[in-house]
């Protein structure tokens, strides 16, 4: 059978029911490992003095972020786990362990004695958490992005695969709102006597709900052809390093423009409006929530977008923005206005949102179905770990060796110059077969696994 037939007949088994099962058992994952990521960077200060007390305030903070940085850095290693494990036994199985355990793990916190309790076994119990979470996470964003690519029709794929960064954005919003209900509610003292927890113990039963619709969804077509043809890749890591580096690297330029864009608009900038620009708590608090509620309207519209004018379009137009409009947009929120503080912080957000409703989908199609939960997954997880997440401190650290506020709108503009050589050198791929001529080799047996694996 050939590539096109195999897409037309997926095409047409996918009805508008599985599609919409499809996009929530692929966005809830995500939206749970956000959710539960920024309940943690909100609630930083409670945790310091919960699990930390007996360090200065300071030092305690810096503990808490520091247990933080390596849920990030143990990622690339749940990335070759979960990505390996996804492309020799199916992207349903991955999903629902990656959730299962970021549910435990986030139950684990929200159950954990703090240290007048148990000592200094608490804030070890917390790493311990916070690793598993980490391993979890490199495994998320591959999974459900080859779960959600596959089980998309191809004319409306990039639709599909955007409602994996709506997942991300609402995991955003929700943590904000439950902290902000939390603050209302409750006293400062009852907080750190308990009332803590219950941020984290809310993600328990969405985690729950998650692991059950992944559960009852079948595998994708794209991975079933696999086992149908006796072509799944006994050694993806391996594969993916020999046959498809160069998707890789091009997958890491994308997350590369993606998840730094994102650190900077949706983590740092709050930071950076309250401490550089004199913004107080709330406001600075306001325009990061508005922010979100512009992605959640504009990821998916992107996504569409680029299954009408393709994903270059689309992603050449967020890139050419980024470097062109970033040092204009900080230098006109430094007018210190309320105008002037919304439009620039509203600026970037559009621009961001447009790059989240069109990353996943692009890097998808990049890889063959032999190794594609695996490219993803690591090349995402490396990304994150060296550049994402330590964007906060780098900006931070030139601001002070320059005194030159302006230098988060540069180091912007720099990440979309590498936006626009990173989608320069990939090809239109809107509506590609997801089927390649790799996935149909299967010559080579020490690369070809039995299907019933």
């Amino acid at each position: 059978m050939s590539i096109s037939s195999m897409q037309a007949q997926k095409d047409l088994a996918i009805d508008p029911r599985t599609m919409r099962t499809s996009v929530i058992a692929g966005s809830i994952g995500v939206l749970v490992h956000w959710f539960d990521w920024a309940v943690y960077a909100y609630m930083a200060s409670t945790i310091a003095e919960i699990f930390f007390p007996e360090t200065s305030s300071t030092a305690g903070l810096l503990a808490t972020f520091g247990v933080f940085a390596i849920s990030f850095f143990v990622r690339p290693i749940g990335a070759i786990i979960f990505g390996r494990l996804g492309d020799r036994l199916g992207r349903k199985r991955t999903l629902s362990i990656v959730i299962l355990a970021m549910a435990l793990s986030t139950l684990a916190l929200g159950l954990l004695p703090g240290y007048e309790t148990i000592g200094v076994l608490a804030p070890v119990l917390l790493i311990v958490t916070r690793i598993v979470q980490g391993l979890a996470a490199g495994g998320e964003f591959g999974s459900a992005a080859a779960f959600l690519g596959e089980f998309s029709p191809a004319k409306k794929r990039g639709f599909g695969v955007s409602w994996l960064e709506f997942g991300s954005l609402l995991g955003f919003l929700m943590a904000s709102f439950t902290v902000l209900i939390l603050s209302s509610v409750f006293t400062p003292e009852q907080i750190t006597g308990g009332a803590w927890r219950i941020a984290f113990l809310i993600t328990v039963p969405l985690g729950l709900i998650g692991l059950y619709i992944r559960r009852r969804i079948e595998d994708t077509p794209e991975f079933k052809a696999l086992q149908d043809l006796e072509t799944i890749s006994a050694s993806p890591v391996q594969e993916v390093f020999r046959r498809n580096w160069r998707e890789f690297l091009k997958t890491c330029g994308m997350e590369i423009f993606m998840n730094v864009t994102f650190y900077v608009v949706l983590v740092y900038l709050l930071t950076y409006q309250e401490v550089n620009l004199g913004f107080d708590a709330g406001r600075a608090a306001l325009l990061s929530t508005l922010a979100s509620a512009l992605g959640l309207i504009v990821v998916p519209l992107a996504g569409a977008a680029s299954d009408r004018v393709g994903r270059k379009p689309v992603l050449f137009t967020a890139a050419i923005a980024l470097t062109v409009l970033s040092v204009p947009l900080f230098a006109l929120m430094h007018l210190g206005t309320g105008w002037a503080a919304f439009v620039s912080t509203m600026g970037l957000a559009l621009i961001l949102a447009i790059i989240l409703g069109t990353h996943a989908v692009t890097v998808v199609e990049l890889f063959p179905t032999r190794t594609r939960q695996t490219g993803l997954s690591f090349a995402y997880a490396v990304t994150a770990a060296l550049f994402a997440g330590t964007s906060p401190y780098v900006l931070t650290w030139l601001i002070d060796a320059t005194g030159n506020t302006l230098i988060p709108g540069f180091f912007l503009a720099a990440v979309g110059i590498i936006g626009i050589v990173t989608v320069a050198t990939i090809k239109e791929s809107r509506g590609i077969s997801l089927i390649k001529p790799q996935d149909l080799e299967g010559t080579d047996e020490a690369e070809v696994a039995p299907a019933s694996v």
